[in-house]
């Protein structure tokens, strides 16, 4: 059994015991697209404690209970064998919601029919159900015709299903990046008019937005779409200035030449005119921590944004710079994705060329163990202090250009260097 399956003996359960049952929302939208659904949603008429009673109390999870949610764990009898995993499977109660004080979740929720819970939805390609039993849509909302036409149109008045949720907002530019679709225009009005509400968003949720939209193949449309919005210059960070605040062009140009899907070097491309300068390492730093602080990303995201940041132009005049330098990049876990922003930014080099002819080398030649450690240099009677780290440098650098090839001769130059310096 997988998870389609899953889902649809739930909805057999639900009808044997007499209610109905659906798949809703983005399973619908997905396989009427011809895509995998990530998930598969159940909506149905019975109560949360209907539920819960039907599947029985140990294999259901009651955490979104008062959204009228319950989660259907899989039975010991429909649970795979070998590595596979069944996920389980939210049901949730056809429901009008009441009002949104907080701009995010409902104060309270109607138990109702599935006509008035889709009209509750956000968008026409998210307000389907499905019914898997007689192969059926069901769709009150338009959204069938909308997902032909290619259009993410709010259900029923867009400025009031923004106002009841101001993520919509994001979540309306990422359904338009996915599937390369416009917005409607008064839905684009709506959002346009009110993208300086997304501040009453969290950052956690503001933050897991946008790397879904930059960390997807079509992220180039995800930054045309938040900027024809207005949405960009609300989500960055406030202390940056005006003229990095509007993405150029050239931003979006560098965006679709990334080959890679990873976040990090998107944010790089992207915003290369605030954080990619690695003459100044320290405002890649500065606008890494701003961005970490705005969009709540983790330490490593933000280390990797900087050190893309502060590195990817040296990267780009790889087979200028001296060999040490740019092996000691090379052996970061974040030198493929400066690469790939590095050509993004600045094109084809032949600096680009040699590092990635470098990369492909065997480990033990691109990172040799070093002859010298600081340990044989202790045994030698040198303490720890400024010179000690100049001579390991100096020794591993010698070393990295072949101009020593045992650690005889290493141990001869730390000697040589050391007496030069005393």
């Amino acid at each position: 059994m997988n998870d389609r399956e899953f889902s649809i003996d739930i909805i057999k359960q639900l009808h044997a015991a007499g209610f109905t049952a659906l798949w809703a929302g983005g399973c619908v939208r997905d396989s009427l697209l011809g895509r995998q659904p990530k998930d598969y949603d159940v909506a149905t008429d019975a109560t949360p404690d209907q539920v819960r009673n039907l599947f029985g109390h140990k294999r259901t999870l009651a955490i979104g209970a008062s959204f009228g949610v319950i989660s259907v764990l899989p039975s010991a009898a429909s649970r795979p064998t070998g590595n596979q995993k069944l996920d389980p499977i939210e049901v949730a109660t056809f429901r009008r919601d009441g009002g949104y004080s907080d701009g995010r979740h409902p104060d309270s929720v109607e138990y109702t029919d599935a006509r008035e819970d889709a009209l509750r939805r956000d968008f026409t390609i998210n307000g389907m159900f499905f019914d898997p039993l007689k192969d059926e849509v069901i769709d009150f909302v338009g959204g069938r015709e909308d997902l032909a036409a290619g259009l993410i149109r709010a259900i029923g008045d867009p400025a009031k299903r923004i106002e009841e949720d101001k993520l919509r907002m994001l979540r309306g530019v990422r359904f338009a990046a996915t599937y390369d679709f416009l917005m409607e225009a008064n839905t684009l009005t709506a959002i346009q008019k009110d993208a300086h509400l997304i501040s009453a968003v969290s950052s956690e949720r503001i933050g897991n937005e946008l790397q879904r939209m930059l960390a997807h193949p079509n992220k180039s449309i995800a930054a045309e779409r938040l900027i024809e919005t207005g949405l960009l210059a609300q989500v960055l960070p406030n202390e940056w200035n005006a003229n990095i605040q509007t993405v150029t062009d050239q931003g979006i140009a560098q965006l679709k030449r990334l080959a890679t899907d990873q976040f990090e070097p998107a944010v790089v491309a992207l915003l290369e005119p605030a954080i990619g300068n690695d003459e100044n390492p320290e405002l890649a730093q500065q606008c890494a921590t701003a961005l970490q602080q705005s969009w709540r990303l983790t330490n490593d995201q933000r280390a990797t944004i900087a050190w893309i940041g502060s590195h990817w132009k040296t990267l780009h005049a790889g087979d200028s710079r001296p060999w040490p330098t740019i092996q000691r990049l090379l052996i970061q876990p974040a030198a493929t994705a400066a690469i790939d922003a590095a050509q993004a930014i600045a094109g084809e080099s032949d600096g680009i060329s040699f590092c990635r002819e470098r990369l492909a080398w065997p480990a033990d030649r691109l990172n040799p163990a070093p002859f010298l450690d600081g340990q044989a240099l202790i045994a030698q009677g040198i303490q720890p202090g400024p010179t000690f780290k100049r001579v390991l440098g100096a020794v591993r650098d010698a070393q990295l250009d072949g101009k020593i090839d045992s650690p005889e001769s290493a141990a001869q130059l730390a000697m040589r260097l050391i007496a030069e310096e005393s």
